[in-house]
């Protein structure tokens, strides 16, 4: 929604809820595009590296995929073996 800067100035509160709502408001100035009003949003703080080193253990053979899981796959129709 485009709206002029007097307009704005006189329905602040509505374009505001319509802003929140999802709206996309442009306020313009002498009919150029001037100003986009959005809702606030906290800015995101940065995550810090490392605060789990040490709480998490993974088993040694994580990575290794069990043959009974494995058959359960490749001995199926999904993935047949005869390439057809």
């Amino acid at each position: 929604m485009k709206v002029n800067m007097h307009e704005a100035k006189s329905q602040l509160s509505r374009l505001g809820r319509l802003a929140w709502e999802g709206e996309e408001i442009v306020i313009a100035k002498a009919g150029e595009p001037w100003l986009r009003l959005e809702p606030y949003r906290k800015a995101r703080t940065r995550r810090k590296l490392g605060t789990l080193r040490g709480k998490i253990w993974m088993a040694p053979d994580f990575d290794e995929t069990p043959s009974a899981v494995s058959d359960l796959f490749y001995g199926s129709t999904v993935f047949p073996e005869s390439g057809d």
